[in-house]
């Protein structure tokens, strides 16, 4: 079974926005929306208040990294969306996973 599919159509993002529920840290917002597909899907955003290209690119690697250390403790089944706050980019891995298993509880999905 494939672990994670990756969301990058628009609509599929303005989804998880509008319709799922979210949850946040100082250094990641999650947004959770159940899908039909019985897989999980993950999207990564970071917005131009990160900074310039480099910082934004870094935390979108910090976030996939985080993921991809908790991936097996979110449920299929769900689209993530993990945005990216000002802090992330400037902050180790390790703090951007606990938050990510903050985030996680809040949302009772753990």
């Amino acid at each position: 079974m494939p672990q994670t599919e990756t969301i990058n159509q628009n609509k599929d993002f303005k989804r998880a926005y509008y319709r799922g529920a979210s949850a946040t840290t100082p250094t990641v917002v999650v947004y959770a929306l159940k899908n039909r597909r019985g897989v999980r899907r993950l999207g990564l955003t970071a917005t131009k208040k990160i900074g310039k290209a480099v910082q934004r690119n870094r935390a979108r690697r910090v976030l996939r990294e985080a993921w991809r250390q908790l991936e097996d403790r979110f449920p299929p089944g769900y689209d993530y969306v993990l945005v990216a706050r000002v802090r992330t980019a400037h902050v180790k891995t390790q703090e951007v996973a606990r938050g990510l298993a903050a985030a996680l509880k809040k949302l009772k999905l753990s």
